[in-house]
């Protein structure tokens, strides 16, 4: 097999388990298979960019990808948390509803200047996806949310506002821009360039 398509297959994968996350929970229980799934998602969500990397072959349709599967996969893991822990879910409504509205924003940001949602894979969302890690491994295989899951819904704000304020900066759509200061950074180049 050529190993050029390994970060794709791990795409694929994640995007292809996240359904049947989702299936598990929908009797309003998980099994030992949910936290194995999951797992093997979030490790297939690390190791795809550094394979990527390695081998060179990174782009902008990848990573663009990347960050579908990933939409993909947390979209199920939320039904599945609603399905399965409604009740931890409405006592951490105002965190998580603050979550959900900067992304929003978020969204709406890169829609109306790119077209498209950005695709940066910053220091910041890497720390936010080692919280949801911690969250939901915490909620799904111990039935706790407490500090985890604040962190969790702090870490996701911080990472929104930071994407917002460099979709804000940035002139043109750019992926794979690792903190705001390389935003600031690759804008004055940009400018540079332009004359």
């Amino acid at each position: 097999m050529n190993l050029v398509f390994i970060p794709k297959i791990l795409i694929l994968f994640r995007a292809l388990i996240s359904p049947f996350l989702l299936w598990d929970a929908l009797d309003g229980k998980t099994t030992i298979w949910f936290i194995i799934g999951f797992i093997a998602a979030f490790l297939s969500d690390i190791f795809d960019g550094i394979i990527a990397r390695k081998l060179d072959v990174s782009n902008a349709q990848l990573r663009q990808a990347d960050s579908w599967a990933d939409v993909c996969l947390y979209s199920c893991i939320f039904i599945s948390a609603w399905l399965v822990h409604s009740d931890i879910l409405i006592a951490f409504r105002l965190p998580l509803l603050m979550v959900v509205f900067v992304q929003l924003i978020w969204w709406i940001v890169n829609l109306v200047k790119y077209g498209k949602p950005a695709s940066y894979h910053t220091y910041s969302a890497k720390f936010w996806g080692i919280t949801l890690f911690i969250a939901i491994v915490a909620l799904f295989g111990f039935n706790y949310a407490g500090i985890y899951l604040w962190l969790s819904c702090i870490a996701g704000i911080i990472h929104s506002i930071e994407e917002i304020a460099m979709t804000l900066i940035l002139p043109v759509w750019t992926h794979d821009v690792l903190s705001i200061f390389h935003a600031l950074e690759l804008r004055r180049d940009l400018k540079t360039i332009q004359g």
